[in-house]
Parts: C-alpha cells; sequence; structure tokens
C-alpha cells in the first residue's frame, strides 16, 4: 500500500509546493499566504479536517485533504475530498484509486457514513474514475456555494 500519513505542521513546507501544484493545475488563484492560514489549522489537529501526505515522508508524491461535516440523511459523520493531488510523473500508476479506496476504510474507525467529493463537470475522465471507486452523482442535486 502507498504510505499515507497525517500532516503536521513541521510538513508545512513539504505540503505548500504541492498545494501549489494543485492549485495551478486546477487554475485557482490563490496567495501563499491564503494557502498557509488554510492549511494550519488542519496540521495544527483541527477537528474540522485533516490533510495527509501521500508517499515517502522525506519527499512526498501528493496529498488529500477532507473536511468533516454532519449529516442527518447519511446518518452522522460524513467527509468531502476537498482536495487530492498526486505529482504528474506519479498519475497513471493506481496510487490515486489506491489512496481512495482505502480512506472510507480508514475513517470508517471513527464514525464516517459517508465521504463526499467534487468533480468539474466537464471533466468526465475524472468523473469516469470517481465512478468506478464507488462515487455516484446524486441525481437532482446541484453544489451550490456562497462565500463570506
Amino acid at each position: 500500500m502507498t504510505a499515507l500519513r497525517l500532516a503536521r505542521p513541521d510538513d508545512l513546507e513539504k505540503l505548500l509546493p504541492l498545494v501549489a501544484a494543485f492549485h495551478d493545475h486546477m487554475g485557482i488563484t490563490v496567495s501563499q499566504d491564503h494557502r498557509i492560514a488554510a492549511l494550519m489549522p488542519l496540521l495544527e489537529g483541527s477537528p474540522l479536517g485533516v490533510a495527509y501526505l501521500i508517499g515517502p515522508r522525506m519527499a512526498p508524491i501528493g496529498y488529500v485533504v477532507i473536511s468533516f461535516g454532519w449529516s442527518i440523511e447519511f446518518g452522522g459523520l460524513d467527509g468531502t475530498v476537498d482536495e487530492i493531488f498526486l505529482r504528474e510523473s506519479v498519475r497513471g500508476r493506481g496510487i490515486g484509486h489506491e489512496v481512495l479506496s482505502e480512506l472510507p476504510k480508514a475513517l470508517a474507525s471513527a464514525g464516517l457514513k459517508a465521504l463526499h467529493l467534487e468533480a468539474r463537470a466537464d471533466d468526465e475522465a475524472a468523473q469516469r474514475f470517481y465512478k468506478r471507486l464507488h462515487f455516484t452523482r446524486r441525481d437532482g442535486y446541484v453544489l451550490m456555494t456562497r462565500e463570506s
């Protein structure tokens, strides 16, 4: 199994370039200070989410961030894959599949009832990938966001 390790404050310098690469890939424009402010509570143990580094401790190849919530419909604790990223050089080797297959099992021991994620509407390859991992579209639902 690919190493998946809970990220801590001393991992920030390893995590930031991966997050910046993901944001660049997705066209997300935020400052480095914004990234640091968003990541540090997770790295310091916030109960609202968690960040994992993927791969070797000294040279991680990716990361995944899960945010936690509560769902009456799903019967308790649920999580959302906020971001998942693998370096381009290691994609296509089954690592992402392995991580997204094992995470729900590992988090079930903490009481996780459902894991959600979102994909761009025009990214059919990502949608097919997630479908193979048993993520399903929720017909009749549309994700809507209001920024504060």
